[in-house]
């Protein structure tokens, strides 16, 4: 009965702060600052060319010519971002790896790898178009670099921050050095890991639109902004503003989501 009493009192705070009330709250600002936006548009306080009142933005995707590109640039950033990110993970995690597991790998690579981090990734673009062109090889090569550092970042240094007790019980028991990874290393490490992969997608995401407003040429959303400035057409530059934060948002929530299913602890701690 005691435990029965204790388990209600623990679940009513739950049920308070339910996904509904998150929701209201989490709309918000964004509600706010459309109101201020419309506010400031129809009444005449910023030049209308420059901002754009929301109704005439939330209708472009659908009836201008023009603004109905975005559909076809958004399949084609998303899966633009996919190769590069999957591209980046697989060889992040595995350097990672790496470094995390072997002493001799980590001296030798690490401080390399740590100097090459500092480079800001945006000014590895001139030196990838000429190695890549302008095409989707330099684009999604710099996707895969958007990704890929802070993947083998968190790899790395989850592995490092294993206790040295996990590793001293698995040679108490004699584990193999293939069974000390899987069973042992990787899994307590897993956390940190799933961190990286989150943060890889952020990278990969903003990467992408970066990649294709650098460099032009194809379809995508960076491309949709660049011709919406190109063309001075601030409601197709707001759309593909709002488009990159609404397409992220969604990536991230899908992410925490299967993150979440696989590594219930590990996703509760989060919230």
């Amino acid at each position: 009965m005691v435990d029965q009493t204790v388990s209600e009192a623990l679940a009513k705070p739950a049920a308070a702060a339910g996904p509904g009330r998150d929701f209201w709250r989490g709309i918000a600002v964004p509600a706010a600052l459309v109101v201020i936006w419309s506010a400031a548009s129809h009444l005449g306080l910023v030049d209308s060319r420059l901002l754009v009142p929301p109704e005439r933005v939330a209708l472009v995707p659908f009836l201008d010519a023009d603004g109905r590109e975005l559909w076809l640039g958004i399949t084609a950033s998303v899966l633009r971002m996919l190769a590069g990110f999957t591209i980046g993970i697989l060889a992040g995690g595995a350097l990672g790896l790496l470094m995390g597991v072997s002493r001799f790998a980590e001296r030798g690579i690490a401080p390399s790898f740590t100097a090459v981090r500092q480079i800001t990734l945006f000014a590895w673009i001139p030196l990838l178009t000429a190695w890549f062109g302008n095409g989707e090889a330099a684009k999604i090569v710099f996707i895969a670099l958007s990704a890929g550092f802070p993947m083998a970042l968190n790899t790395h240094q989850g592995l490092r921050d294993i206790p040295i007790a996990f590793v001293e019980v698995a040679r108490v028991l004699r584990l193999s050095r293939r069974r000390l990874l899987t069973q042992v290393l990787v899994p307590s490490a897993l956390p940190a890991i799933a961190i990286g992969i989150e943060i890889a997608l952020i990278n990969a995401w903003i990467g992408t639109v970066g990649a294709e407003y650098a460099m032009g040429l194809g379809r995508g959303v960076g491309a949709f902004l660049a011709e919406g400035r190109e063309q001075f057409r601030m409601d197709i530059v707001i759309v593909g503003v709002l488009t990159l934060a609404l397409v992220g948002f969604v990536l991230n929530t899908l992410l925490r989501a299967g993150v979440a299913r696989l590594m219930p602890a590990s996703g509760n701690s989060r919230r």
